[in-house]
């Protein structure tokens, strides 16, 4: 077998976090009784990008991105608001957010009898065990992975260190990293030295040295390099 691990990514790989991140913030916005316009979500997601990047590389934690994002945002439109609060808030509707992203459900149903499946994800623990569950696709997982309870993240090297020492019987040569981040998911699968599948649906550029083995449109593609 070509491969045996398959290590998988939540958000935008699995999940439609991008569906489910709109209706948070609808959800939000309305019961602040403040009015999400394109221009304040544009700005939103700047921010959140970029405490996120951030994050990935080390320098803030989990807990800054959540209590700052609102207040830097607002504070850009002259308003005033608690942002740890509003932090507070949102991850709770984030939490209650599960939509599947096309036909993942069941390429992990076809995958399961042949390959053992893992979860790595950045995302907070509470929020992608209540998704997991919530979207029914937990079970196909040995197990999970979440950055806030390992103490390092996706693309640390530190952070696969931990995941491949709890994989029973580990093949390094044998492992395969799919998600939809290239700093993330494709440049931490490169410093832990496995192979990569990059999930690029909007064909974006790729960042310079960030290199994925493999690079699909859609999920069930996978099936093509697995074969």
């Amino acid at each position: 077998m070509k491969f045996k691990t398959l290590l998988f990514d939540v958000d935008d790989t699995l999940l439609d976090f991008r569906a489910t991140e709109k209706q948070a913030l609808y959800t939000l916005f309305s019961e602040e009784q403040l009015e999400l316009t394109q221009e304040i979500e544009q700005q939103y997601q700047l921010i959140n990008r970029n405490l996120w990047k951030e994050f990935e590389l080390g320098n803030i934690n989990k807990e800054t991105i959540s209590n700052t994002r609102f207040k830097v945002l607002f504070e850009q439109f002259g308003k005033k608001v608690d942002g740890e609060e509003m932090g507070l808030k949102y991850q709770q509707f984030l939490s209650e957010g599960h939509d599947l992203l096309g036909n993942s459900r069941q390429i992990l149903e076809q995958l399961k009898p042949h390959y053992d499946l893992y979860v790595v994800t950045n995302g907070i623990a509470k929020i992608q065990y209540k998704r997991l569950d919530d979207s029914k696709i937990r079970p196909f997982f040995n197990d999970i992975f979440v950055s806030e309870e390992i103490g390092y993240q996706k693309p640390m090297k530190e952070y696969f260190d931990y995941v491949f020492e709890r994989i029973p019987a580990f093949e390094q040569e044998k492992a395969l990293i799919i998600g939809d981040s290239l700093n993330s998911d494709i440049a931490g699968g490169q410093k832990a030295d496995i192979q990569t599948v990059w999930l690029n649906p909007s064909k974006q550029e790729k960042s310079s040295g960030i290199e994925p083995t493999y690079e699909i449109r859609q999920l069930d593609e996978l099936f093509t390099i697995l074969n």
